[in-house]
């Protein structure tokens, strides 16, 4: 059967760091290259629009009242996202017209908690251009905290892709086993994991979590070298002073249902992966092992999530 098989592509390219208007153009460039190509779902990595906060690390980001801080996170804020204003209507258009679903990972301006917050976000765009869940992540790692806000749990949410189910979770969220969880209780068999780019992230748990849950991962991620900084970043300088030159090898990579690879990790090369899925791989390998279902004892734990859009602010 044709809707047995997916054919996906997982984009691991560089932002035009920390600039919304040219790495959206590199985005829609990129979906257009895959639909060549025939693909059905494209995948980019963790905050690709418009870059990951590789600065916080390098610049004392814990500094308190930094004027350098406030200073590139302004910035940061103003290249943003804001769904509402129509920032993501292009990627939308052209997924309806190439009847291809996204993944895309972007930082987040969140009207609902006031507009000034930014979250980083993983949005499901489905074949008809329909934005479908916007995941906020559950708690920003380490540094991250710095400039990111925690998110809630409103997006923990799959969606049909022909016969797949798919789901998705940001970088170490995919450590957290009961985030993981409450996407496989929700049938999930085809596993996205962004990350910010590096192997050292992807190289065992895309593996973990494949054999684990008896589904597809894909482990997408982004590259950056320090020549990918853009000339008018605030505070360049300072930045520069610290920072290796090269900071996200990406690392993307494919496990099967059986927990063995697919496609390796992929290191410090720009472009697309291309390969297809072929659904029947996870009815087999759930013959003997099901988390969720025939090996699961919901009689003895359960888990219970809160899928509520968080807001500070309710109006009756």
């Amino acid at each position: 059967m044709k809707s047995n098989f997916l054919k996906v592509a997982l984009a691991q390219i560089a932002p035009v760091w920390l600039n919304k208007e040219q790495t959206i153009q590199k985005i829609e460039n990129i979906i257009i290259e895959a639909s060549k190509e025939e693909c059905e779902l494209i995948v980019f990595g963790e905050a690709m629009l418009p870059g990951y906060p590789f600065w916080i690390s390098l610049t004392n980001g814990a500094a308190f009242d930094s004027a350098v801080q406030k200073d590139i996170h302004a910035h940061y804020v103003q290249n943003s996202i804001q769904i509402e204003k129509g920032d993501l209507d292009g990627v939308c258009q052209l997924a309806k017209e190439h009847k291809m679903a996204v993944y895309l990972g972007f930082i987040e301006r969140a009207l609902n908690r006031g507009g000034q917050s930014i979250y980083c976000t993983l949005g499901y765009v489905n074949q008809e251009g329909e934005l479908k869940s916007t995941h906020r992540k559950l708690m920003p790692t380490y540094e991250e905290r710095l400039t990111w806000a925690s998110g809630d749990g409103n997006g923990l949410q799959v969606h049909p892709l022909k016969n797949f189910t798919v789901g998705g979770l940001n970088c170490w969220e995919n450590w957290m086993p009961l985030a993981r969880t409450a996407l496989y209780g929700m049938g999930e068999n085809l596993h996205i994991a962004v990350w910010p780019g590096s192997d050292y992230n992807t190289k065992d748990i895309t593996r973990f979590i494949a054999r684990e849950s008896r589904s597809y991962v894909l482990s997408v991620s982004s590259l950056m070298n320090t020549s990918d900084f853009p000339e008018n970043t605030p505070h360049l300088d300072k930045i520069l002073e610290k920072a290796p030159a090269n900071l996200a090898n990406g690392g993307s990579c494919i496990a099967g249902p059986d927990g063995e690879w697919i496609v390796p990790p992929v290191i410090n090369k720009e472009g697309l992966i291309i390969e297809t899925l072929n659904f029947n791989r996870v009815l087999q390998e759930r013959q003997n092992f099901d988390p969720v279902g025939h090996y699961s004892r919901p009689d003895i734990t359960q888990l219970t999530v809160n899928r509520e859009r968080q807001s500070t602010v309710k109006f009756n």
